[in-house]
């Protein structure tokens, strides 16, 4: 069976937050992944948390270097707590010009970063627990100083999973290494990728580790135009094909198009916003990468699209609200019937 989590438009703001989680709820999602881009993500999951009893409520994913640990470790620490174990940690670099220019923060080597960065708030955590002495001390981050006063102490479930995102080589197979799952962008949830370039990476980190990588969590979160009727599904293809115009003039977004030997259209698609050109790029993206990369089918259709493509993959999959609440009944027979699958 799939665990099914619902996604969280990146524009939401914490006014509309709690609302939109307690309509997941109330639609038997397992889950809900908030964004952290346009709004806070660890505010957004406090007010999901709140506005809920049962769902998960996990960062998809958190952007880890402009925060410290520490920081972040506090904020995870106390959203355990308040919602007795609901909330899951998704950590994820995004990428270099961001990190630098929109944040002022520090990109060195982002794979041993990131890894640091996991370690360390394990780290934290043990000692916000057991109130071991805390001492990381690694290439990137020291952290060795934590009061008694400072320590929030034990919860009752202090295992919070750590759940990373990874595009490249070696961050998938650190992250399948050291992480408790994996959150895939977007754009790199094909089942030909996932089949033949993520899940080999992964079996990578875990012989490192030596697990087995039973429990590891693969969370695929493709682009999906689905709807109450063909219709609706057709205009939710053509906002993803708008969406895939914008995310693949991204270079790091490539390795994708590469599988498939549309390499070019990447460039194309850089150059297009080099030169300035934003309104053209949907007409790069043609109907064959939609339907490579976009699962499509009304409600009644969607579950075997789901099921053909995914079902061997992983067991959690992210699944779209409906742009309309009258549509939510319809929507949640098919999250019903994905979690029987």
């Amino acid at each position: 069976m799939f665990q099914v989590f619902a996604t969280t438009p990146e524009n939401m703001g914490p006014g509309e937050i709690g609302a939109h989680a307690a309509r997941a709820e109330a639609m038997g999602f397992d889950g809900l992944h908030v964004p952290d881009a346009v709004h806070d993500g660890l505010l957004l999951s406090a007010m999901a948390l709140a506005a809920t009893e049962t769902l998960l409520v996990g960062t998809g994913v958190l952007l880890a270097f402009p925060r410290s640990p520490m920081i972040i470790a506090i904020a995870a620490w106390d959203l355990q707590k308040m919602s007795s174990g609901r909330f899951e940690l998704g950590l994820g670099t995004q990428i270099k010009q961001n990190i630098e220019q929109r944040y002022s923060a520090r990109w060195d080597s982002p794979v041993p970063q990131l890894r640091e960065y996991v370690q360390a708030l394990r780290a934290i955590f043990h000692s916000f627990q057991t109130g071991d002495r805390l001492n990381f001390e690694g290439d990137h981050y020291q952290l060795t100083r934590l009061q008694p006063f400072f320590n929030p102490g034990p919860i009752d479930h202090p295992n919070i999973p750590i759940l990373c995102g990874a595009v490249g080589p070696a961050m998938t197979r650190m992250v399948g290494r050291i992480a408790d799952g994996m959150i895939t962008h977007p754009t790199n949830t094909s089942p030909e990728y996932i089949r033949d370039v993520c899940l080999p990476r992964l079996q990578g980190g875990f012989e490192q580790a030596g697990k087995t990588g039973d429990d590891f969590k693969l969370v695929l979160g493709p682009l999906t135009a689905t709807g109450k009727d063909e219709a609706t599904v057709a205009a939710q293809w053509e906002k993803q094909r708008n969406l895939l115009g914008f995310l693949y003039s991204t270079p790091a977004y490539w390795p994708s198009l590469e599988l498939f030997g549309w390499e070019a259209k990447g460039q194309q698609l850089l150059d297009m916003t080099r030169a300035g050109n934003w309104q053209a790029m949907p007409d790069i993206v043609t109907d064959e990468m939609l339907a490579a990369f976009v699962p499509r089918g009304t409600y009644s259709e969607i579950v075997d699209t789901y099921q053909n493509r995914y079902a061997n993959l992983t067991r959690r999959i992210t699944f779209p609200m409906p742009d309309n609440p009258a549509d939510d009944g319809l929507a949640a027979k098919a999250i019903s019937a994905l979690q029987r699958c």
